[in-house]
């Protein structure tokens, strides 16, 4: 759009707020619910595998102080039995845990990516002015690859290695609690370690994955750019920029593996100081014959398993954070207010817990009866409500003392669009004509509701605009935007977006008026062809004029037009124009005009400035007594955008 807000960047946001990485990852239960009776079964089992390996130490004192000690074969190879069928029991136990969890969570991962898509969809406009597709797509991707890895390692073994601990703990201290205290003095000051480690690391995560995410967007710009990056000859520059974001996130990558080599030589060294001093301690108290063989063989056992459940804190706490981190960036989204939904999605969307969390659902699942609510600046609501009282507004297209700024203008700018009134009568064409930068586009995005007007009123054949239903008005309004987009589909799919229901016979007449049907027919499948991503196989005209059919396809009450012309060659477009103005002799259209013989399709014109209607009038009237009209009709205005 000519008039839409800069993008910005997330890396470096410094308004985030502050949260605790379990106060995040408790915001996944919603999605997770459905599937927690494997997942408790799944953690049950491991805390169960856990446990069998803290037998093998008792079995092992057995063995040592009994069969061993007697030189009894018979009692050796029983003891060798015990030990195998443990070890075979943990095993087992184990990759049962592993499928438990395998199947759930894959969909809890692809239920969370779906909400996340049906979300993005119903957000607004402007939401998407404000941030890049890199973002979205990074969080739709590898952060919940993130939230999966947590749910199914992570979170079952911060438990599972937990309660390892405290049991070995228990059995060090019974089998000799001298030995114990020595053992488990490490513990505190590998806590406070952790603690300091969890707050760095987490913001470390935070910004690899925003960067992350502008990376993507650079990915995503320079494939899509690609024949303008080749045209101006800016591979190297793209090439450095790209580098740029490259080194920077390889150094936060650095970082991060500096973090969590810290935490990890520290939970490696201190335990095995610790495991060092109690063996020498217990080798003294044998050798007194204060302590058994078979004890410090058990002792020394346990400890040595009590190894990776201490030396994996720093790791599962590390995955932890990113997870906190990615679940943090998935609710930025989820968070974001969304247009009103149709009743009949919000009533499926409360049905399903897996796909709707809770504390999300005032974003998500909005009645329509509540979308003045999202879609209305307090400030603006007397607005908007008191010509609801007043006399109902006459039929056709009104705007009724129309202002517009953008969300993201600073507050005390002036708004783009100041008091536009304009009546567009039933069946009238109406075009739209203003210098570059003066609304006409941004105008045009509040009929279908792209935007709302932050203040006055549109209504469609005396209804009020903001009353309606995102989805009634598109099914009222259609609209075809200056810069044609078109879909990695077929171009008969790409044009029946446009119709809810369209058929066969809709589609040849649409492509009628849009001259599309000879190029269509041309094409090697005909209208089964695929047209590429962002229809870029086909030219720009081509591209513009399948818009175009997209548009009148579904025969609308409005039609909303912005320069659909202006790719066309002088012939093809006086066909396009003669087909076209008997689809706007049957509907009410605003058509926004750069150039005379689009204007001449019109039965009024607007002339739109200083963002404010100017004048109205017939091309000839206007032509005759506004010279600034004049201007903007004649060779040197002509193609103002």
């Amino acid at each position: 759009m000519a008039d839409t807000a800069q993008t910005t960047t997330r890396t470096d946001r410094t308004d985030l707020p502050q949260r605790s990485a379990v106060r995040s990852l408790l915001r996944l239960w919603p999605f997770a619910r459905p599937v927690r009776a494997r997942l408790f079964t799944a953690a049950f089992v491991g805390v169960l595998a856990s446990c069998v390996s803290l037998v093998i130490p008792l079995v092992l004192k057995w063995l040592v102080d009994g069969p061993v000690t007697e030189r009894d074969p018979g009692g050796a190879w029983l003891g060798g039995a015990y030990l195998l069928l443990l070890g075979l029991a943990e095993a087992l136990l184990f990759g049962l845990r592993r499928w438990l969890v395998a199947r759930p969570l894959a969909g809890v991962e692809a239920a969370m990516r779906e909400a996340l898509y049906r979300h993005v969809q119903r957000l607004p406009v402007a939401f998407h002015d404000r941030w890049s597709s890199g973002q979205l797509l990074s969080r739709g991707t590898t952060d919940l690859q993130l939230l999966r890895m947590f749910l199914a390692f992570p979170l079952t073994f911060l438990l599972v290695n937990g309660v390892t601990i405290l049991v070995g703990g228990v059995l060090l201290l019974a089998q000799r609690w001298s030995l114990g205290l020595v053992l488990l003095a490490p513990v505190l000051p590998l806590m406070v370690l952790c603690s300091v480690f969890e707050a760095k690391y987490g913001r470390a995560a935070r910004r690899t994955q925003d960067q992350l995410g502008d990376l993507t967007t650079v990915v995503e710009e320079s494939v899509l750019g690609i024949r303008v990056i080749k045209g101006f000859g800016r591979h190297r520059s793209q090439a450095d920029a790209f580098r740029k974001l490259t080194r920077a996130l390889r150094t936060s990558e650095l970082r991060k593996a500096r973090l969590l080599a810290w935490i990890w030589g520290c939970n490696t060294t201190l335990p095995e100081l610790a495991i060092g001093a109690a063996l020498v301690l217990g080798t003294f108290q044998v050798a007194d014959g204060a302590l058994s063989a078979g004890t410090l063989v058990a002792f020394l056992s346990t400890a040595l398993a009590l190894r990776w459940p201490v030396e994996s804190i720093g790791f599962l706490l590390a995955m932890s954070n990113e997870a906190a981190t990615a679940t943090d960036r998935y609710f930025e989204v989820l968070d974001e207010p969304a247009v009103d939904a149709p009743a009949r999605e919000a009533a499926a969307d409360a049905t399903a817990a897996v796909n709707t969390p809770p504390q999300d659902s005032t974003a998500v699942n909005t009645p329509p009866q509540d979308s003045k609510a999202l879609n209305t600046p307090a400030q603006d609501t007397a607005a908007v409500d008191a010509p609801a009282r007043a006399a109902p507004a006459p039929p056709g297209l009104v705007f009724s003392g129309v202002q517009f700024r953008y969300p993201d203008a600073p507050p005390d700018s002036p708004p783009l669009l100041r008091d536009i009134t304009l009546h567009i009568r039933p069946g009238e064409t109406m075009a739209l004509v203003g210098a570059t930068g003066s609304g006409k586009t941004t105008l045009t995005a509040l009929v279908p509701r792209l935007y709302d007007p932050t203040a006055g009123r549109i209504s469609l054949d005396g209804r009020d605009l903001a009353t309606l239903g995102r989805e009634e008005v598109r099914a009222l309004v259609a609209v075809a935007f200056e810069e044609p987009t078109l879909f990695s589909a077929t171009a008969a799919e790409n044009v029946l977006m446009g119709g809810e229901g369209a058929q066969e016979g809709d589609l040849r007449r649409a492509l009628e008026v849009a001259q599309a049907d000879g190029f269509v027919d041309a094409l090697p499948e005909g209208g089964a062809t695929q047209v590429g991503e962002q229809g870029l196989s086909l030219s720009g005209g081509q591209r513009q004029r399948l818009a175009l059919a997209r548009a009148v396809v579904g025969r609308p009450r409005f039609l909303i037009l912005d320069d659909p012309l202006s790719a066309l060659d002088v012939h093809t477009e006086a066909l396009v124009e003669a087909a076209l103005r008997r689809v706007l002799a049957t509907t009410t259209a605003l058509v926004v005009a750069h150039r005379p013989s689009t204007v001449l399709l019109a039965d009024r014109v607007a002339l739109l400035s200083g963002g404010r209607i100017t004048a109205v009038g017939t091309h000839h009237e206007l032509l005759r007594d506004h010279p600034e009209y004049a201007t903007l009709m004649s060779g040197e205005g002509e193609g103002a955008r």
